[in-house]
C-alpha cells in the first residue's frame, strides 16, 4: 500500500530520520523528519500551471508548531491554533531565504512548502528539522529546484565551537548561528553573538556548513530512490531572444544614463520614462510589450552590475567601500524617555525608547514552555518611506524580521535586570528608505537607549554588504543602496561594536560564495562598522546618567523569602492596599526581589515605608511611632511597625497612676513607644511612660523602672512619681 523509503544517519551524537512514502502521499514531495524525539512533517507542492501575465516566482513558506506537539491544549477561548506566532514568522523566514536562490531563473508556477511540529522533545531544534525536512520534500518533488539544501545551528561556548546544540546548550551559548547551504557553499546566515571577533563568526559558518554535508547526502540517497520525475521546463525560444537583443539595443544607453542620476525619486521617474519608451518601440515594432517588462529589468541588472565590476563606482559615485553621509541626532521628541533620528543618505530611521516596569514584560507561550522577555524591539515600514501609497496595518514578515534582526544585534549589550530593572521597548519608525534600513534600525536604537538612560556595555551599530559577481570577477560593496541590494547578488548585514560582531545576517542570491569573499565581506564590514560608531559619536558618546523625568522611578529592595506572604496578604490583599495608599506598582519574585515603581519620590518612600514597616523585625529597646488602633481597660493597642500591634499596659502609659486608659489616649491618636519586652507567645510588650511624648526621646533613666508591687527604687533610681 504504501512505497516506504527510509534513511537514517547520526548527526551531531542524534540520530536524523527522514521518511516519505507512508504520509501526505498527495503532495507533490512529503518527508517526516525526526532528530532525537522532534518529529517535524514537511511537504511541497507546485502548481503546474501557469497563471497569465505572472512575472514573479511566488513561493510560500509556512511553519507551524502545533500544541499537542508538547501534550498542551491551547489556551484562549477558541482552544485551538491562531494565527503565526512572531517565532513561526520568523522560522517560515529562515526555511524561505536559503530555498528561494535554487529555483530556475524564470520559474513563476506557484509553490507551496508546509512544515508542521508534530512532536518536540525540548532539546532539538524543530526548526533545523524542518528546513532540512522542506528541502528534501523539494528534492524528491519533481518541481524544478536546484537543491537540496543543509542547515545546521552552531554554539560557542569555552572557546569551543558546538554543532546543533540542545535548547540546554544554547542557554550558556555564547554565539547563535543558523547556517544553511549547498555542498558547494553556504547560502544564508542568521545569528546574534556576544561580541564575537569576525574570525570566530567565520569558523562557525565554515564550521557549520561542513557539520551538515552529511545530511545533503542522506538527502541525495533518499532521492535517488523515491524522487518523482522532474518537470520538464519550455527554453527560451527565439522570439524571447530576438526580443532580448532588441531591447539591449533600444534601452541600454537610456537606462545607464537614467542610473547616473544620484537621487532615488529623480532616477525612478526616469527610469519609468525609459520603461515606457522601450514598450512604445516594441509596439510600434509589432513585438509583445508584456513579455518585455521582465527582459528590461535583466537589462537593468546586467547595466548596474557590468558598470561597477568595469568601472568601480556605483550608482551614487560612490567607490566600494565609502559609507553615504550620516547625521545622528538624540533628544528630538519631548516627553518620550528616549529619542533618535539617524540618517545615513536616503535612509533615516526615527528611533523611541520607552521605559516601563517589570510588569510591562511580554509573556511568550512558546512549544519550550512560558518566558518573559524584557526588551522589545518593533520595526516600522510606513509605505511614504518609500514615496508609496500603500496598506497600513498590522506588520508583515519583513517588518517582523527586520525587527527581530535589530533585536539580535542590540541584545547582548543589554543590561542585567538586576543592574537596570526595567523593561525596555524600542520603536523603529522607517521615515525613509534606501537600503538597509534594518541596519538604521540598529544605530538609532543604540542612540535612543543611550538617549534614554539605559546603560549599554556599548554603543552598537550595523552595515549592509552587497555583492556583485560574474564568473570570477566580483565586487564587495559596503553600506548597499536599495537599488545594489536588489540586482545585486547578496544582501550581508553585519552588527556589532569596537569590540565584536553581536548580529549577522546573510542572504545569497546565487548558488553560493566562497568563504574568501565572506571573509573580505566581514572585514570590510568591520572598517565601515568602526567609521559608524565614530560618526555616531558626534551626537552622543555615553549613556545619559539619569532615566527621563517622563519615565518612572524603580526601586530595587530584598526581603526576606519567609516575609513575601505577609507582604502579599491573603488573596493579595495587603499587597493592594499598599498600591492603593501609594500609588506606585509593586513587583514581587520568588527569591524575594521587590520592585516598586513610580513617578515620584513621594510614592516609592509610602510603598517602601510600608513594605519595611511588614518585615522588619521589632527590635527590644528601640522607639517607634505608631497609632492607637485599640483601646481596653487593661490598656492601648498600638500599630507602630507595618501591620504590626503591641499591647501598652495601662501601668506604661504614662508616669504615676493611670485611671483608665482613656483618660491618656483615644482610639487614632498618634503616640511614640519603646518595646520594653517579649511575651512567650512572642506578643510585643510597648511602653509610653519611658518616652518623651514631645521629641521622641528616651528618658528610661529618668522615670527609672517601676518596681514590683510593693517594692521600692532600686539604688541611685529617681522616685516613681
Amino acid at each position: 500500500m504504501f512505497n516506504y523509503y527510509r534513511k537514517e544517519i547520526e548527526w551531531a551524537g542524534r540520530q536524523l530520520i527522514l521518511e516519505t512514502g507512508k504520509i501526505a502521499r498527495q503532495a507533490d514531495g512529503a518527508v517526516m523528519v525526526t532528530y532525537g524525539e522532534t518529529v517535524v512533517l514537511c511537504t511541497a507542492v507546485g502548481d503546474r500551471t501557469l497563471k497569465a501575465g505572472q512575472d514573479f516566482f511566488p513561493l510560500t513558506v509556512n511553519y507551524q508548531e502545533k500544541t499537542y506537539a508538547v501534550g498542551k491544549i491551547p489556551g484562549g477561548f477558541f482552544k485551538r491554533e491562531g494565527r503565526p506566532s512572531e517565532h513561526e514568522t520568523l522560522v517560515s523566514r529562515l526555511i524561505d531565504r536559503p530555498l528561494r536562490p535554487l529555483f530556475p531563473e524564470g520559474f513563476y508556477n506557484e509553490v507551496q512548502v508546509t512544515a508542521t511540529v508534530l512532536t518536540h522533545d525540548m532539546e532539538n531544534d524543530p526548526g533545523i528539522a524542518a528546513l532540512v525536512g522542506c528541502s528534501a520534500a523539494l528534492t524528491l518533488s519533481g518541481i524544478p529546484f536546484f537543491g537540496p539544501v543543509g542547515a545546521a545551528r552552531v554554539g560557542f561556548k569555552d572557546g569551543a565551537l558546538i554543532l546543533n546544540p540542545t535548547l540546554s546548550q544554547m542557554k550558556e551559548s555564547d554565539l547563535d548561528l543558523v547556517v544553511a547551504g549547498t555542498s558547494e557553499g553556504v547560502l544564508m546566515v542568521e545569528s546574534e553573538a556576544s561580541e564575537l571577533s569576525e574570525e570566530v563568526m567565520l569558523d562557525a559558518v565554515t564550521f557549520g556548513h561542513s557539520g551538515f554535508k552529511p545530511v545533503l547526502e542522506a538527502i541525495i540517497d533518499l532521492a535517488e530512490h523515491a524522487a518523482k520525475e522532474p518537470w520538464s521546463l519550455p527554453e527560451e525560444n527565439t522570439e524571447i531572444q530576438t526580443l532580448r537583443q532588441k531591447i539591449d539595443d533600444i534601452g541600454r544607453a537610456s537606462i545607464a544614463e537614467a542610473y547616473h542620476e544620484k537621487q532615488k525619486q529623480i532616477r525612478y521617474e526616469k527610469l519609468k520614462n525609459v520603461r515606457e519608451t522601450i514598450a512604445e518601440q516594441l509596439i510600434a515594432l509589432e513585438l509583445d510589450a508584456v513579455a518585455a517588462q521582465p527582459l528590461i529589468k535583466d537589462l537593468e541588472a546586467n547595466v548596474v552590475r557590468t558598470s561597477i565590476l568595469e568601472t568601480g563606482k556605483r550608482i551614487d559615485g560612490r567607490d566600494l567601500v565609502t559609507v553615504r553621509p550620516i547625521t545622528p541626532e538624540v533628544g528630538l521628541l519631548p516627553r518620550v524617555h528616549g529619542s533618535a533620528l539617524f540618517t545615513r543618505g536616503e535612509t533615516q530611521a526615527l528611533v523611541v525608547t520607552t521605559l516601563g516596569t517589570p510588569q510591562d514584560e511580554q509573556i511568550i507561550d512558546a512549544l519550550e514552555g512560558e518566558c518573559r522577555t524584557n526588551f522589545l524591539l518593533h520595526y516600522n515600514f510606513p509605505p511614504f518611506s518609500v514615496g508609496e501609497c500603500g496598506r497600513v496595518g498590522s506588520p508583515g514578515r519583513r517588518e517582523i524580521g527586520h525587527g527581530k534582526l535589530a533585536w539580535r544585534a542590540i541584545h547582548p549589550l543589554m543590561p542585567d535586570r538586576k543592574e537596570f530593572p526595567y523593561t525596555v521597548r524600542v520603536v523603529s519608525e522607517i521615515t525613509e528608505s534606501n537600503g538597509s534600513s534594518s541596519m538604521a534600525s540598529v544605530c538609532g536604537g543604540s542612540l535612543s537607549l543611550m538617549d534614554a538612560g539605559v546603560p549599554l556595555k556599548r554603543p552598537v551599530a550595523g552595515i549592509a554588504m552587497g555583492l556583485i559577481k560574474e564568473g570570477e570577477k566580483f565586487a564587495i560593496l559596503s553600506d548597499i543602496l536599495g537599488d545594489e541590494d536588489h540586482l545585486g547578488d547578496m544582501d550581508f548585514k553585519v552588527a556589532g561594536t569596537t569590540h565584536g560582531v553581536t548580529a549577522l545576517q546573510m542572504d545569497i542570491k546565487i548558488t553560493s560564495i566562497t568563504p574568501e569573499i565572506m571573509k573580505q565581506a566581514l572585514e570590510q564590514a568591520r572598517v565601515g562598522r568602526m567609521h559608524i560608531l565614530g560618526e555616531m559619536a558626534r551626537a552622543i558618546t555615553e549613556t545619559r546618567s539619569t532615566v527621563s523625568a517622563y519615565a518612572p522611578r524603580i526601586t530595587t529592595i530584598k526581603i526576606p523569602r519567609e516575609k513575601i506572604r505577609d507582604v502579599i496578604g491573603s488573596g493579595g490583599k495587603v499587597i493592594r492596599e499598599i498600591v492603593e495608599y501609594s500609588g506606585a506598582k509593586i513587583d514581587i519574585d520568588d527569591d524575594g526581589t521587590v520592585t516598586v515603581a513610580s513617578t515620584s519620590e513621594e510614592q516609592t518612600y509610602k510603598a517602601l515605608d510600608r513594605i519595611s514597616g511588614i518585615v522588619a523585625d521589632p527590635e527590644l529597646g528601640k522607639i517607634y511611632e505608631g497609632r492607637v488602633v485599640k483601646t481596653a481597660e487593661f490598656g492601648a493597642f498600638v500599630n507602630f511597625l507595618g501591620t504590626r500591634d503591641g499591647l501598652v499596659h495601662i501601668s506604661e502609659l504614662a508616669r504615676g497612676r493611670v485611671g483608665r486608659t482613656t483618660d491618656v489616649v483615644k482610639e487614632g491618636d498618634m503616640v511614640k513607644v519603646k518595646i520594653v519586652g517579649f511575651d512567650d507567645r512572642g506578643k510585643v510588650k510597648l511602653s509610653m511612660r519611658v518616652v518623651d511624648q514631645v521629641t521622641g526621646e528616651d528618658i528610661t533613666v529618668l522615670v527609672g523602672e517601676k518596681p514590683a508591687r510593693g517594692g521600692t527604687p532600686r539604688e541611685g533610681e529617681a522616685p516613681i512619681v
